[in-house]
């Protein structure tokens, strides 16, 4: 299961696990092709030039896959999707669930993994 977006596809949690291991920065949307969900994989692949020490990463919320996102401690109160997951050295910094703008994107981002 792929998502349509500009970004680039995590499809398995072995994926996940690796990249985050591997890359220092990690940002990675979990959502469905949705209205709360488009307009985050956009700003993403906005700002992706002007972060190039961060990884983006899209998901797909139903994928079986999915479940290392799902039941993270960190999403445990989340209502809406997109579940989007800030990793820092293979840890969760930073996560939020719902629409999210690019000013709220990148005040995370310049706080979670300030270069």
């Amino acid at each position: 299961m792929v998502l349509p977006t500009n970004l680039k596809h995590i499809a398995t949690a072995d994926e996940l696990t690796k990249l985050i291991n591997e890359k220092e920065n990690v940002m990675v949307c979990c959502g469905r092709m949705g209205p709360m969900c488009i307009p985050v994989y956009g700003v993403m692949h906005e700002i992706e030039p002007e972060y190039q020490h961060v990884e983006f990463r899209d998901m797909a919320f139903d994928s079986p896959e999915a479940h290392i996102i799902r039941n993270l401690p960190e999403c445990r109160g989340f209502m809406g999707i997109p579940f989007v997951i800030y990793y820092k050295n293979g840890k969760v910094a930073a996560a939020t669930s719902s629409i999210q703008s690019r000013t709220q994107i990148t005040t995370i981002l310049d706080k979670t993994f300030s270069a």
